[in-house]
């Protein structure tokens, strides 16, 4: 009996030794002290081991539990130990490795335009006047010799919050507000969102004009040719040819569209393969903005005297500078939040 009791403590206790787990120990523990364990059905047996050996018998298998259980809480204390130790070791920060740099952003590339804009305009002694996108019917038709009736007001071009305020459909309004104000000598940007039913691959509902006027004694049109001229040079980085062609506005008189030569094929209307150009269509030309002398019935709705005072008054549209700058096919990437898109622009 004796040697059957030192096999299965060996055996045992070797077990213990080698496993490196609390789930393997605590399969060893049910299977030795358990309900169902090996020295737990030895000491359930001992009604028929005879009744002279029972004390020895019985002293045998408590010394031999006794010492799974302290081997058992041992080597489970020993277990924890190393796995905690595995655990910090794994979790350390090397503070002697390089660290991580975060990403860094980039402006948007229609900030990188506007901002662009300013900064030349501003060169040029003009400043930046700025107004609410929500504007009055005054403000936003009436007092740019807009009436009632103009095709301008259609609900098919304007969003109406009411009768009397729409969101404004165009940077024009500040000037007004401006020169309600204040006194010529005026030269004034107004960068800013503007908005008007429209929505595809060239036209968006929210867009961005840059709005800019001059205001003095003597202002003419030849004023106006080289203020945007040199802008326009400049803005593109290149000599280009522009040319001014009459058009129609209801606040400036005489009014003019301004082209430059196009700044994909050169002006030449083709490509190096010698197909058309698809971007101005073989013209050679592409329409970058609109001008001209303010109409003196807008001088009258503010207040100053069109026999004293003149001035031009013109209005782009930034992302159409935008993709012209760079190249963009499409005005709604501008709006999609694409980080392939935008990571471009760093």
């Amino acid at each position: 009996m004796n040697d059957s009791l030192e096999a299965l403590r060996g055996e045992v206790l070797d077990r213990i030794q080698r496993s490196d787990s609390e789930k393997d120990l605590e399969q060893i523990r049910v299977e030795t002290l358990g309900r169902s364990g090996s020295v737990t059905l030895l000491l359930r047996g001992m009604k028929d081991v005879p009744a002279e050996d029972r004390p020895s018998r019985g002293e045998q298998l408590n010394q031999l539990r006794r010492v799974i259980e302290e081997r058992l809480g041992e080597r489970l204390d020993a277990v924890q130990r190393q796995a905690q130790a595995r655990a910090l070791s794994d979790e350390r920060i090397d503070i002697t490795l390089p660290g991580t740099r975060p990403a860094r952003g980039s402006l948007h590339p229609l900030t990188l335009v506007i901002d662009e804009i300013v900064d030349i305009f501003r060169g040029m002694g003009f400043e930046i006047a700025r107004g609410p996108d929500i504007e009055d019917d005054y403000h936003n038709f009436e007092a740019l010799n807009i009436p009632k009736d103009h095709p301008a007001r259609d609900m098919q071009d304007t969003f109406f919050l009411s009768d009397s305020r729409v969101l404004r459909t165009h940077t024009s309004p500040v000037q007004i507000r401006t020169m309600e104000c204040r006194k010529p000598p005026l030269q004034i940007i107004v960068p800013g969102a503007v908005y008007r039913h429209d929505d595809d691959a060239t036209h968006s509902p929210m867009f961005h004009q840059v709005e800019g006027f001059m205001v003095d004694r003597g202002i003419a049109f030849s004023d106006l040719k080289g203020v945007l001229t040199h802008f326009l040079r400049q803005i593109f980085g290149r000599q280009l040819g522009v040319r001014f062609r009459p058009s129609f506005f209801p606040f400036t008189e005489p009014s003019a569209e301004i082209d430059i030569q196009c700044v994909i094929c050169g002006g030449s209307g083709s490509n190096k393969a010698g197909d058309s150009c698809r971007v101005c269509k073989a013209t050679g030309w592409l329409e970058i903005l609109g001008a001209g002398m303010i109409d003196p019935a807008v001088f009258n709705f503010v207040g100053y005297d069109p026999e004293q005072v003149s001035g031009f008054a013109f209005g782009m549209g930034v992302e159409r500078i935008a993709m012209l700058k760079y190249g963009i096919d499409d005005i709604r990437l501008f709006f999609q939040n694409d980080l392939r898109f935008l990571n471009q622009f760093r």
